[in-house]
């Protein structure tokens, strides 16, 4: 009995350390452009006398990893002729990131190159971007569920050292060796990366992908639209992390706001806290695998969220060390902690023959509340103050625990997050879904004009008290605007209807219109 129990065991360790081994390695070849592009080459063009507006417009380079399940199903699709249906796409990315890497080293430190290093960070970014849509759909194809936390912790914790190495540390080597050395060395770097992607296993299972291009595009967000409580689910990526990427969006004004220098902010934002996120972030995925999913996102999700009381205590005790070095060591790592698990749920819910699409969509609306969380947070601010700001990101935390007890009610092991489709649903014509497209538009733009009129209401009483809360005089301003700011606030709730009828009418489509022959089939 004990002869098999030891043979074995050994296969599948052997077996897990080579997919995990894989999984994390790559995700350092995944954090090298991000740190280079969102952190060292602003600094280096800054650094080398480059006007300021020029390097403004360097932050475009970020739009590749916002927008890259426009392409994603071009991965999905096409299988290049080498090195299986995802670590090809992976080997052409690193060489694309050698080059412009090697591009880069030439610009040297001469001032009067930046558009042309601007057109090679744009290039750097969009093969970045590439390598990351095949590395994410690589781990979804190749680990098995009981390896996600494991990968997921270990990843992080590589993907945020990369960065460091290619953002602050390639910073700090420039000054000595120079910026032409420093790219030069970085481009090298993905050679050996080359051979890492050349050695990964392939999945045991691959899946079969799409079969036409049409279908690439089509079916994977027909699978997920389709899927039983679709709503709920995607709805839930957004929401699980709301808190944390409302209260995070403005932390760096509101520790200035608080008193607090330079030093102060630089080491809980910077080395403490990007040391306990990833800390946190590797006992998330672990905890995962020892005591489920599902206790995992309840245990996280509440500390993530409850995490920002320490936010409130600062700000009655401004400018006192003690409560902010708490208070941030406290919510970097809870933040991570739920990063850790939200990680593994992504793995989870994402279908195997659209991995490439789905896990960028689903990255994609899980991103969505940090970049729309800075215009949002500088209202509620502006208009409540930040004390009642953290109060309110607490109350925005809940719903994702509510619709937590939907997948996995309190006690559950595992959440089930069911691929299955309805069985029977009522056919909609064009026009009904045009109908309720609308509708959708009015709701939403009716909601958002409600919360932006009661912000204006809000912000008025706080500064004349004595005139009462006066919701219909904060309306009759919002909707008579004379600034900039406030024609801008009523575009926004233009925008807000438009997505939401839009929303509206693709769900409706997925889920009662027509579809192709196989569109309803869902492959494991």
């Amino acid at each position: 009995m004990s002869e098999p129990v030891a043979v074995a065991p050994e296969g599948v360790r052997r077996g897990t350390l080579s997919r995990v081994a894989a999984v994390v390695a790559l995700s350092f070849s995944s954090g090298l452009p991000l740190g280079l592009v969102w952190i060292a080459i602003p600094d280096w063009m800054r650094s080398m006398g480059v006007d300021i507006r020029v390097v403004g417009l360097f932050t475009l380079a970020q739009a590749p990893w916002s927008f890259k399940f426009l392409w994603s199903p071009l991965m999905d699709r096409f299988r290049l002729p080498f090195w299986g249906r995802r670590r090809g796409w992976i080997a052409v990315a690193q060489v694309a990131l050698a080059l412009s890497g090697l591009g880069l080293s030439g610009v040297g430190s001469r001032p009067e190159t930046p558009w042309v290093a601007l057109a090679l960070t744009l290039a750097v970014a969009l093969s970045a971007a590439t390598q990351d849509i095949a590395i994410d759909a690589y781990a979804v194809d190749v680990l098995r569920k009981e390896e996600h936390g494991v990968a997921v912790g270990l990843r992080t914790a590589v993907y945020r050292a990369a960065m460091t190495l290619s953002g602050g540390l390639a910073i700090w080597a420039a000054a000595s060796l120079g910026w032409g050395a420093v790219n030069l060395l970085l481009g090298i770097v993905y050679l050996p990366l080359i051979l890492v992607t050349w050695r990964s296993p392939e999945p045991e299972e691959p899946p079969a992908g799409p079969k036409t291009l049409r279908d690439a595009i089509w079916l994977p967000f027909l699978e997920c639209l389709s899927r039983h409580r679709a709503v709920e689910i995607l709805v839930f990526v957004v929401l699980y992390k709301l808190a944390d990427a409302l209260s995070q969006s403005l932390l760096r004004p509101f520790l200035i706001d608080m008193g607090y220098g330079g030093f102060d902010r630089g080491f809980v934002l910077g080395t403490a806290g990007v040391a306990l996120t990833i800390a946190g972030t590797f006992l998330g995925g672990v905890a995962c695998t020892r005591i489920g999913l599902g206790h995992s996102l309840w245990i996280f999700g509440f500390f993530q969220i409850f995490s920002n009381i320490g936010y409130v205590l600062i700000t009655y005790w401004p400018g006192g060390r003690p409560v902010m070095y708490g208070a941030m060591a406290f919510e970097m790592i809870t933040s991570g902690l739920g990063m850790g698990a939200f990680g593994v749920l992504l793995l989870r819910i994402t279908e195997k023959r659209f991995s490439a699409t789905q896990y960028a969509l689903f990255s994609s609306l899980f991103g969505l509340p940090r970049i729309l969380g800075g215009p949002i947070t500088g209202l509620i601010v502006d208009a409540a103050g930040w004390r009642t700001f953290f109060w309110f990101t607490i109350a925005a935390g809940v719903p994702g625990l509510i619709l937590l007890q939907r997948f996995a009610p309190i006690g559950v092991r595992e959440p089930r997050f069911t691929a299955e489709t309805v069985a029977v649903r009522r056919r909609m014509t064009g026009r009904q879904i045009a109908r309720r497209g609308v509708v959708g538009a009015l709701v939403s733009a009716v909601v958002g004009g409600a919360w932006m009129i009661g912000l204006v209401a809000i912000k008025a009483y706080r500064k004349d008290p004595a005139a009462g809360f006066d919701l219909g005089g904060a309306a009759a301003a919002f909707f008579q605007p004379t600034t900039v700011g406030g024609w801008t606030q009523l575009v926004a709730i233009l925008v807000v209807g438009v997505l939401g009828g839009l929303g509206t009418a693709a769900l409706l489509t997925a889920r009662h219109g027509d579809r192709e022959p196989d569109g309803g089939k869902s492959g494991a």
